[in-house]
């Protein structure tokens, strides 16, 4: 008890654990200062965030700034550039029950539901077909991107003149050789079927790549293991290859909807949207009713109404693709 006491007396530098020395004198234990238990705290240095800025400016002027335009536009009925008038949510449910729209929504949701069915299988089979050593890699990828160089509206053209029964060699092979009579510009399947198999020329190169890019990040032990185990070819895709690939082929899907569901210049250089409305998706529609018809406020509603389909249809495609893949 005098030793505690002792050591109390002594103040909160000291502890309260002692022992007696030779002689009879008590030893205290200092604390460590108050000083040095305090943690140092480092300075951040927020300098970095200057590097971002650039970023930042140019998504507000070629994103935000726009879309608040479309926003504005889209609750107004605009008869000039000073003469308007507040109309609120009339043009979204003028948009919404306009039957023209619906029916370009279908065609849509058909056209991208169609490149999903064809576009994935084939970029698959491509990329599991591709060499993975030599030199046949480099003159193999380079081949198989080739249609990804080339611009849209580039694209469009080459089929515009590649699927004419007179002077394209597609269109004549059809007709002359098959025996059908094929015409896109007065067919309506003969349009979607050729406005389908390009796309499907144009960007199934894309899904090959990406699965291609997969397969080669698959460990080669796995492979020996299946072929130690006399495993067929099937069994190898089906329970090693295939299962690896599910995280790509979710980006593959995601990239190629959003892609095919908001599809303009292509189809429009082609067909125009014809013949009649047979090719014409909701870009085309949208396009006919801003710049053809300059209605800014249905336009604004619209596009809005695009977007927000987009959007929803993203969320559901990447939350079931993530679930089943759990």
């Amino acid at each position: 008890m005098r030793l505690a006491r002792a050591a109390r007396r002594k103040g909160p530098g000291v502890s309260e654990e002692s022992a007696p020395r030779a002689g009879g004198e008590v030893a205290v234990a200092e604390a460590p200062a108050e000083d040095e238990r305090r943690p140092v705290l480092k300075r951040k240095d927020n300098r970095a965030w200057w590097l971002v800025l650039p970023v930042v400016v140019s998504v507000a002027f070629t994103a935000v700034i726009p879309l608040m335009t479309v926003v504005n536009f889209s609750v107004q009925d605009v008869f000039g550039p000073n003469d308007r008038v507040f109309v609120g949510l009339e043009w979204f449910r003028s948009v919404a029950r306009d039957p023209e729209v619906r029916a370009a929504l279908v065609r849509t949701l058909l056209f991208s539901a169609q490149v999903l069915l064809l576009e994935i299988p084939l970029g698959v089979a491509l990329a599991v077909c591709m060499p993975r050593r030599g030199v046949q890699v480099s003159v193999a990828l380079v081949l198989v991107a080739l249609p990804l160089l080339i611009p849209w509206n580039v694209v469009g053209t080459i089929w515009q003149i590649f699927a004419r029964g007179d002077i394209g060699l597609g269109g004549w092979t059809i007709n002359n050789v098959l025996g059908v009579n094929f015409n896109y510009t007065l067919d309506s399947t003969d349009a979607w079927i050729t406005v389908l198999v390009m796309d499907v020329w144009h960007w199934t190169p894309l899904v090959a790549l990406l699965a291609y890019a997969g397969l080669r990040s698959i460990p080669e032990p796995y492979f020996q293991a299946a072929q130690i185990d006399g495993a067929s070819a099937w069994s190898t895709f089906r329970h090693i290859q295939l299962p690896r690939l599910r995280g790509v082929l979710t980006i593959a899907i995601l990239l190629r909807f959003m892609d095919s569901f908001m599809i303009y210049t292509e189809p429009f250089v082609v067909t125009g949207g014809g013949p009649g409305n047979a090719t014409s998706f909701l870009s085309i529609l949208l396009s006919k009713i801003a710049v053809g018809q300059f209605d800014l406020g249905p336009a604004g509603a619209f596009s809005l109404l695009y977007f927000l389909i987009v959007q929803i249809l993203c969320y559901v495609f990447f939350t079931v693709l993530t679930r089943s893949g759990r």
